[in-house]
């Protein structure tokens, strides 16, 4: 909605807030913060590095944590978005899986994209080479779209060998569990849009190829997947059958009901959150969770209104039942819906799912050890997301600007740009642009270009950032994206690695497990 400017009793709230905060935080860079600290932090530091040892176990369990499109500039802001939600300033805080030991950068390109896409850097990860935008565990001879030159050109996956070796597997995301970065864990095709029969080509079909929900039913490694929750209903049901979320029809043309075909190989299935709490682990071998027709619905959402489990809810049924397997597990966890904020051109959405990422790794730490347990956490790609404008310390991250006078203190009104008008400190370089937040339940209008934010509430959960360059949705970036580690050989990720370079780490680190039967 178009909310009234409050900017002064904000300004006002703010000050005593950084007052309080001054007093009361323990953090070096609060109420003990002065030249000595910095120096004696940094000295701490060094200590720590110094101290570090590295982990050469054998890994018995792999976790990868895929923050879809979570860039540097994301993970930034996000932190400060943290903090800045328990009453911090923000830039001091740090997330749950930046304290991991080892950190590096990954080259995101695709063999043939300079800027890349979710298919080919998460087949990159998963299977060990870089290939093509749209490939989903195809390498990059084959042809988009051409099953025929797809199917001499199958990657097998680290989840396929894993399976093929006797340990458990897992995947859990907020997107739909057939959406491109969950699909290339398990699936195979040279176009990542054939998520049920009804968008395969009739020469696919008749050539044999496989959409992508039949085959993690079909999945022919092992036993079968363990656990895949998510969304994504609607490609695993026939147009004949009404789903129970909401009452609407599958999408599937061969009548198929892989829901059915799941509880008949064994599975249980869940479609919301109590019946998912109300699993029995000990009693549950494979456990399919469905929770949305489409993608699950962002965390600000979910936590108002929905139905559908946490990312949190979701890795902790994982880990119950992977945990099962005394041999080990991999698993696989998507914070998916970061990525679809920011091509929204939402920077609030997409940092409350960054926020519960980090909750969920959390989450994570508190269940395995990382004695044996490896655990990578990482981006498939970054977005044209941008921080900037020498906003003052402790600024609002989601707020317009307010820079500092020339005694270097913070001024009490938001800085003008050469057109006179304030701006935000965050922004996309593309996309659909300036939204302002609807009325109620009426849609906004968007606008590309610069706007008047002086009575906008830049803060609402459905503002979206200006845009410089109109797109029907904001694009990916190409910049490196980082790697964050602990466990198991975490020390290999040292330097700025190839993103397929990640498979090879997690595939030495379980070599011992994938080798012995």
């Amino acid at each position: 909605m178009v909310i009234p400017s409050t900017w002064f009793v904000k300004k006002c709230h703010k000050v005593l807030a950084l007052a309080v905060a001054y007093i009361v935080a323990s953090s070096p860079a609060l109420s003990d913060e002065s030249p000595a600290s910095w120096y004696q932090s940094g000295e701490d530091a060094l200590r720590s590095a110094l101290n570090k040892t590295n982990n050469e176990n054998n890994a018995k369990n792999v976790i990868l944590i895929v923050g879809d499109g979570m860039g540097i500039s994301t993970v930034t802001a996000s932190r400060i978005f943290d903090g800045q939600s328990r009453g911090e300033q923000g830039e001091e805080n740090l997330l749950s899986f930046e304290h991991f030991p080892a950190l590096a950068l990954s080259k995101t390109y695709n063999t043939n994209q300079q800027t890349p896409d979710s298919a080919g850097t998460m087949t990159a990860m998963m299977s060990g080479i870089k290939t093509k935008a749209g490939f989903i565990s195809v390498n990059q001879l084959a042809t988009r779209g051409d099953c025929q030159s797809s199917q001499a050109n199958h990657v097998k996956t680290l989840l396929e060998q894993a399976e093929d070796a006797g340990l458990a597997t897992g995947i859990v995301s907020t997107a739909r569990i057939t959406h491109a970065t969950p699909a290339a864990t398990y699936a195979h095709t040279p176009e990542r849009d054939w998520e049920d029969d009804s968008e395969l080509p009739d020469d696919a079909k008749s050539r044999g190829c496989k959409d992508i929900a039949a085959q993690l039913i079909e999945f022919p490694y092992g036993d079968g997947v363990d656990v895949a929750l998510g969304g994504g209903l609607r490609h695993f049901l026939p147009k004949e059958t009404i789903d129970p979320l909401e009452g609407k029809p599958g999408f599937r043309l061969d009548k198929r009901n892989l829901v059915n075909e799941w509880k008949t190989n064994g599975g249980s299935v869940v479609f919301n959150r109590e019946q998912l709490k109300q699993i029995d682990v000990n009693s549950t071998p494979k456990l399919l969770g469905l929770f949305h027709r489409s993608h699950m619905s962002f965390n600000q959402d979910r936590e108002r209104e929905s139905q559908e489990p946490s990312l949190e809810a979701m890795t902790q049924s994982a880990l119950d039942i992977l945990k099962k397997n005394t041999k080990g597990f991999f698993l696989m966890v998507e914070a998916g819906r970061i990525d679809h904020a920011h091509h929204f051109g939402n920077a609030h959405r997409a940092l409350k799912d960054t926020q519960e990422l980090s909750r969920t790794v959390q989450l994570i730490l508190e269940n395995v050890d990382t004695k044996d347990t490896l655990i990578i956490v990482t981006a498939d790609h970054s977005h044209t997301f941008t921080m900037a404008g020498y906003p003052t310390r402790g600024n609002p991250i989601l707020g317009k600007v307010v820079g500092n006078n020339s005694q270097g203190e913070p001024k009490t009104t938001p800085q003008l740009a050469l057109d006179k008008k304030p701006y935000t400190t965050l922004g996309y370089r593309n996309g659909r642009g300036f939204l302002v937040p609807p009325k109620e339940k009426q849609r906004g209008t968007y606008s590309i270009g610069r706007q008047d934010l002086s009575q906008i509430d830049t803060e609402h959960v459905d503002f979206h950032q200006e845009a410089l360059v109109p797109m029907p949705s904001e694009t990916h970036g190409g910049e490196d994206v980082a790697i964050y580690a602990t466990g198991p050989w975490a020390h290999l990720f040292h330097s700025t690695h190839e993103q397929h370079y990640i498979y090879h780490v997690m595939h030495h680190a379980l070599k011992k497990q994938l080798h012995e039967k």
